[in-house]
C-alpha cells in the first residue's frame, strides 16, 4: 500500500486519502476534487466506441435497459409508481463531477425527466433498439429532439446505469491503495437491475469514506467536458450538411422544402435554428443519419475528449496547486473576522498572488485566458475551502442567484460576485444586481470582484466604475490577470 504525506491543504482525492497522484494515474482514474464538482461527465459514446470489451459491454447494458423501458412504454402500463421505480434516479454526486458550481449536489432525475423520457420512447423513438441506419442505438439520441431530456440528464442517466461498474472499480482501488481507517462498507441502492423481478437491487461495497459518504472514482478515458460527442447543438449547426448528404432523393427534397417554407431572406440565425429544430422533429430520419456520421468519425471523439480532460486537469489541478501552496504559506487559510472581513481579506490575498506571485497563470489554458465566468467562480470556490463560514454557491433568495453567499448564522452574511471584465452586462450587474441580491439575502455587505486580461479591458472597467461612481468603493476589487503582469493601477 502506497501513501504520501498528507498536506494541510486537502483539495483532491490524492490529498485526502494519502495516495500518490501517480498511483491514480497508473490506475487510470481522474484525481477528482473533494471541494467542488468539476465540469466533467461520462460520455456514453466513449463506452460505445472503446476498444475495450468491458466498456462496450456497459454500453450494451445501457441500451438493453432502455429497450426494456421502450417495451414497457409500448405496453401502455406505466403509471407514476413505475415511472418512479424505473425512470427516476438520484444524482450520483459521490463522483464529484457535473454541473453543480458549489459542492457536489445536483437535482438528479425526477418525475419531469421520467415523463419526458417515457413520452419520447412511446412516440418519436418507439423504434429505439431497432435502428437500421446506425450500428447501434445511443442514449444521446433521446436528447436530440429537445423535449425534456438534456445534456445533464444524459450524464446522470449514464452514471446511474453503470454505477455497479464504477463502484467495483473504486472498491478494487480502495482495498489495494487506501488504508482501512479511511474506508467504510456502504450499502448502495439501485445498483443492479433484476429483469426477472423487474426491480432495482442494492449492493454493499468497501469504499473510500469522506465526511460520512463514499467517494466514487471514474476512469479518465470515459470523461469529457462541455458536450457529449452526439449532441443537439452540433446537430442543429450541421443541419444543412446532414440534410444535403441524405442518400434518399425524395427525403432530401421533402426536408429542403419543409425548411425553405419557414424562412425568408431576412431570417436571423435564431429563426433559422428554430426552423431546423422543427424540421428535425418532422423528419427524425435526420437524427439517424447524423448519428451514423458521428459513428463513422468516432475516433475523433476520443481525441476531442482527451484534449478537454487534459485542459481541465491543467486548469483545475496542475495550475491551481502552486497557487494554493502560496496562499497557504501566506496565511490565507487562517483569516478570521466577520464574513465581510474574511471575504475581503481572502480576495486581497488572491489578488496579490495573481498580480505579483505568478498566480495569474491559473487563468490561462494553452496560453489563452478563460472566457467563462463559471470557471473563475469554480476556482474561487476551490481555494475558499477550510473556512468556518458557510460558503453557498448560486444561492437564490428570491431575486435571482448570487455567485457566493458567505454566512455565519442569520446575522453575519456577505455576498460576493465574480465577473470577467469582458462581460457585456458588467455595467448592469454592478449597477443593480449585487444590491438586489444583497437585500434578498439579508447580507450586510456585497463585494464585486472583476478579473481583466488586457489594458483595454482595464480601461473599459474604469469607465464603467467612473460612470457608476464606484471608482473609490472599497467593495469593488479589480484583479489584473494579464500575462505580462504589469502594474495594474487597480485598487486593493
Amino acid at each position: 500500500m502506497s501513501h504520501v504525506t498528507r498536506s494541510t491543504v486537502n483539495i483532491y482525492f490524492s490529498d485526502v486519502f494519502g495516495v500518490a497522484p501517480r498511483i491514480l494515474e497508473r490506475y487510470g482514474a481522474f484525481n477528482l476534487s473533494l471541494v467542488n464538482d468539476l465540469p466533467l461527465f461520462i460520455d456514453p459514446f466513449l463506452l460505445f466506441n472503446s476498444r475495450k470489451p468491458k466498456y462496450r459491454k456497459l454500453h450494451d447494458e445501457i441500451i438493453a435497459y432502455l429497450s426494456f423501458l421502450r417495451d414497457q412504454s409500448a405496453a401502455g402500463t406505466v403509471g407514476d409508481g413505475l415511472l418512479r421505480a424505473w425512470y427516476t434516479f438520484k444524482e450520483v454526486h459521490q463522483n464529484w463531477f457535473g454541473f453543480s458550481r458549489a459542492g457536489n449536489r445536483g437535482s438528479g432525475l425526477g418525475l419531469d425527466f421520467a415523463r419526458a423520457l417515457h413520452r419520447n420512447l412511446e412516440t418519436v423513438f418507439s423504434s429505439f433498439g431497432n435502428e437500421q441506419i446506425t450500428r447501434s442505438s445511443h442514449l444521446e439520441k433521446l436528447s436530440l429532439i429537445g423535449s425534456g431530456v438534456g445534456r445533464d440528464h444524459i450524464s446522470d442517466f449514464t452514471t446511474n446505469l453503470i454505477k455497479a461498474f464504477l463502484l467495483d472499480y473504486t472498491q478494487s482501488f480502495a482495498m489495494k491503495y487506501i488504508d482501512s481507517s479511511l474506508r467504510r462498507t456502504f450499502g448502495v441502492e439501485k445498483v443492479v437491475f433484476n429483469y426477472g423481478t423487474q426491480s432495482w437491487e442494492s449492493r454493499r461495497f468497501d469504499l473510500p469514506a469522506f465526511k460520512g459518504e463514499f467517494v466514487i472514482l471514474t476512469p479518465r478515458e470515459l470523461l469529457t467536458r462541455d458536450e457529449t460527442w452526439i449532441n443537439r447543438p452540433d446537430l442543429i449547426s450541421r443541419f444543412d450538411e446532414i440534410a444535403a448528404a441524405l442518400p434518399n432523393q425524395s427525403l432530401r427534397a421533402l426536408v429542403s422544402n419543409h425548411i425553405r417554407r419557414q424562412l425568408t431572406k431576412r431570417s436571423k440565425q435564431k429563426e433559422i435554428n428554430e426552423a431546423r429544430a422543427r424540421t428535425i422533429q418532422e423528419f427524425p430520419q435526420l437524427i439517424e443519419y447524423y448519428i451514423k456520421d458521428k459513428e463513422d468519425h468516432g475516433d475523433r471523439a476520443l481525441a476531442v475528449s482527451e484534449e478537454r480532460v487534459e485542459s481541465s486537469e491543467q486548469f483545475y489541478i496542475a495550475q491551481l496547486r502552486p497557487v494554493v501552496a502560496l496562499l497557504n504559506k501566506a496565511g490565507f487559510y487562517s483569516i478570521q473576522g466577520t464574513t465581510y472581513d474574511e471575504a475581503h481579506e481572502r480576495v486581497k490575498y488572491l489578488k496579490d498572488n495573481i498580480e505579483h506571485k505568478g498566480g495569474h497563470r491559473v487563468f490561462y489554458i494553452n496560453g489563452e485566458p478563460v472566457r467563462r465566468e463559471e470557471d473563475v467562480q469554480r476556482l474561487f470556490r476551490l481555494v475558499w475551502f477550510g473556512t468556518r463560514s458557510d460558503v453557498s454557491r448560486e444561492v437564490n433568495d428570491g431575486r435571482g442567484p448570487v455567485d457566493f453567499k458567505i454566512s455565519r448564522g442569520a446575522d453575519d452574511k456577505t455576498v460576493v460576485e465574480f465577473k470577467l471584465a469582458s462581460n457585456s452586462q458588467l455595467k448592469r450587474n454592478l449597477e443593480r444586481q449585487v444590491e438586489i441580491y444583497q437585500k434578498a439575502s439579508d447580507a450586510r455587505r456585497a463585494l464585486k470582484v472583476i478579473v481583466y486580461f488586457s489594458a483595454e479591458e482595464f480601461r473599459n472597467v474604469q469607465r464603467v466604475l467612473k460612470d457608476l461612481k464606484l471608482l473609490d468603493s472599497p467593495d469593488v476589487i479589480l484583479i489584473d490577470a494579464r500575462r505580462d503582469n504589469k502594474p495594474s493601477g487597480s485598487k486593493a
